[in-house]
């Protein structure tokens, strides 16, 4: 089902949905309030709750396009199919449990026509309690980086150029906006004309990592990527990745193996790339028993709370 107008806009907004709940239609009365007009383009990947018929029955005669996909195509197979009717000088990838400001869109616009050399930018992300969220700026997570930051070892050497996280929320804000090797795909701002150049997004990411691998080909091709941190949206977070936690797990190390294959096989030896598919996996298998152990602990807990209820009876 699909509603639009014909009239020229610089900014589309794409939003992807998966059983997103009333978050996905609170995203979009935000971006329906920003102060210049925008196309909203959701595409829902074949979704099990309520969100998209809401969302729906709420955007009724505004110019909104719906496209509803009968399986789940993946977070990259469905950007690039909204950009299909994306007509906008630039593209706004937005997360269905992000909310931003009335302004939000123009400071974001304003600030990559102000700087024709930016093909990519993010602002400040921020949860619920306001804290910085994990990975709206970083560098690029290289095999060696992400070994740093397993094994810990930016705590045990701190001030070290070598062994700093490549995540940099703990560091202190810039002060206006600086360049980054890469930023959040909860909300990339994109400059529609550079994907001629450096192409769309890689469908061989099913969800995780995408967004990695544009930030990677932007810079590759000689393209600047900003953080600016005087624009600030609030992301959610978590809801249908706390409830699908294999699933997501799962493809989350399916697209880290995929990204240092495809960016690092020929810059590392063969055996140390061995041994990051490796650590890849183990990782996986960490997560996935902690995970075990927390829904253990959980089942415990609950039955213990019902057998004393029982006993004061």
């Amino acid at each position: 089902m699909a509603n639009s107008q014909s009239h020229q806009v610089k900014v589309s907004v794409i939003i992807v949905n998966f059983n997103s709940g009333q978050l996905l239609s609170r995203c979009i009365q935000s971006i329906r309030q920003s102060s210049i007009p925008v196309d909203i383009i959701v595409v829902d990947n074949h979704s099990s709750d309520n969100s998209i018929a809401e969302a729906f029955q709420l955007s009724k005669n505004n110019n909104i396009t719906f496209i509803q996909n009968t399986q789940n195509t993946g977070f990259a197979h469905a950007s690039n199919q909204a950009l299909e009717h994306a007509d906008g000088k630039y593209w706004l990838f937005l997360n269905p449990d992000c909310i931003v400001k009335p302004e939000t869109i123009a400071e974001m616009q304003q600030l990559m026509e102000d700087n024709p050399d930016v093909a990519m930018s993010g602002p400040l992300i921020v949860n619920p309690d306001g804290t910085e969220q994990r990975g709206c700026r970083r560098t690029v997570p290289t095999p060696w980086r992400s070994f740093v930051r397993a094994f810990g070892l930016s705590r045990l050497f701190q001030g070290h150029a070598k062994f700093k996280d490549f995540l940099l929320n703990k560091e202190p804000l810039p002060e206006t906006p600086v360049d980054v090797e890469a930023i959040s795909g909860a909300f990339m701002f994109v400059r529609s004309s550079v994907t001629k150049e450096v192409g769309l997004l890689d469908e061989g990411y099913f969800l995780h990592c995408e967004d990695l691998d544009w930030c990677m080909r932007f810079r590759l091709a000689g393209w600047r990527i900003v953080f600016t941190p005087d624009v600030k949206i609030m992301h959610v977070k978590g809801g249908c990745s706390e409830s699908r936690f294999v699933f997501v797990q799962w493809h989350m190390h399916c697209g880290m193996v995929r990204f240092y294959r495809k960016f690092f096989k020929k810059k590392y030896p063969g055996i140390l790339m061995w041994l990051v598919m490796l650590a890849v996996w183990l990782r996986f298998g960490a997560l996935l028993a902690l995970n075990s152990l927390k829904k253990i602990k959980i089942m415990f807990l609950s039955l213990r709370t019902k057998l004393y209820a029982n006993r004061s009876h």
